[in-house]
């Protein structure tokens, strides 16, 4: 059977102070009047039915994402008690439905995207899912059609067509976020696709991979998903680890007994990381102005102001420009957009000095 898996982890830290420790940016309401969680789950609108859905998020906010999604069944969010990057997201589920089904063919969907067209984002996944179950061998990834010579993603190089399947490609090898003239180069190329993050596979090939490349994660996943009443007591002590750099890149150079086929994913794709894309996604007056919630500018040009904060207070501002003003109701943030970037640092030094609760 067909099931999808939404990840829905992460902190968001460059997006603080909307996104805190009990509401990741995939919780925001700020796209629109849905969340990024909303939105991911309403694109999968005829993939899998809703009993098919699961969510990996954080047990911090699992009652959250509950709510945003009512559709799904509380046995489907699976709550992390603290993050362990991606790998631990996608095996733990995977042993999950393996248990549950073991003929489970999983995608893998994120929680932080903008996407479209979505008809072309349905087709590439149902494409994933033909690709997955015609080997019991492949683990599909999707490459994402690059439209500019982007630094801040991961890329994938294509190597030969699938037979069969036109729109489906072996993966020669993954790169890492490259420099300009690099990026540059892969886009002249044609050759290199983004990495998206996104995957199909078999349950069972999944696990089989881990077996191979990372047994002690293997063995305590499929032990928690027989065992959940010990996931405070396994999940911390898991090797904190990407999937691509655990599984994905191995079994690509050979390490593993399976093969990595990229499927095109040909979509505009915005990851909604930090304050200058989500003012991508916002709508602009006349001077370049992004805005949400009550804000009032004089003379002001190309600032984002997010007013969340409560009680009829309004967000002000005179001759300011290339500016990020965020207002919630415990937290206000002004910094040039240029230094968006190091709102991490900012989240530390904010908990140094006032605690956790600031975060």
């Amino acid at each position: 059977m067909r099931y999808v898996l939404i990840m829905a982890g992460g902190s968001g830290k460059r997006l603080w102070p909307l996104s805190r420790h009990n509401m990741p940016k995939q919780l925001l309401r700020v796209v629109g009047d849905k969340s990024l969680l909303r939105l991911a789950y309403e694109r999968l609108a005829g993939i899998v039915p809703p009993d098919h859905v699961l969510v990996c998020t954080g047990a911090d906010y699992a009652d959250v994402v509950a709510a945003e999604l009512p559709e799904i069944k509380p046995a489907n969010i699976l709550g992390e008690p603290e993050g362990r990057d991606s790998l631990n997201a996608v095996a733990w589920p995977a042993a999950v439905l393996a248990a549950r089904d073991p003929d489970a063919v999983v995608a893998v969907v994120t929680a932080d995207h903008i996407m479209h067209p979505i008809s072309a984002f349905q087709s590439a996944v149902l494409e994933g899912f033909e690709v997955a179950e015609s080997e019991e061998d492949f683990l599909v990834t999707f490459g994402i059609v690059p439209t500019a010579p982007h630094t801040g993603y991961g890329y994938l190089r294509r190597g030969e067509t699938l037979p069969g399947h036109p729109e489906a490609f072996s993966v020669a090898e993954f790169k890492e976020k490259p420099d300009r003239p690099t990026a540059e180069e892969y886009l002249a190329s044609g050759e290199y696709w983004w990495n998206s993050g996104m995957f199909v596979w078999r349950a069972r090939t999944l696990l089989d991979q881990l077996n191979l490349l990372q047994p002690k994660t293997h063995d305590a996943v499929v032990e928690l998903a027989a065992a959940p009443y010990r996931l405070s007591e396994i999940y911390p002590e898991l090797l904190k680890i990407s999937v691509d750099y655990a599984v994905m890149e191995p079994v690509s150079r050979g390490e593993g007994s399976a093969r990595v086929v990229a499927v095109r994913l040909p979509i505009t794709w915005h990851d909604v990381g930090g304050f200058a894309a989500l003012g991508e996604q916002l709508p602009r007056d006349e001077y370049g102005n992004a805005t949400h919630g009550v804000a009032v500018l004089v003379d002001a040009r190309d600032n984002l102001v997010i007013n969340n904060a409560e009680n009829g207070r309004v967000v002000a501002a005179v001759g300011l420009s290339d500016t990020v003003i965020v207002q919630t109701p415990q937290i206000t943030l002004v910094c040039p957009i240029s230094e968006a970037e190091r709102i991490k640092e900012l989240v530390a030094e904010v908990t140094t000095r006032l605690g956790g609760s600031y975060a």
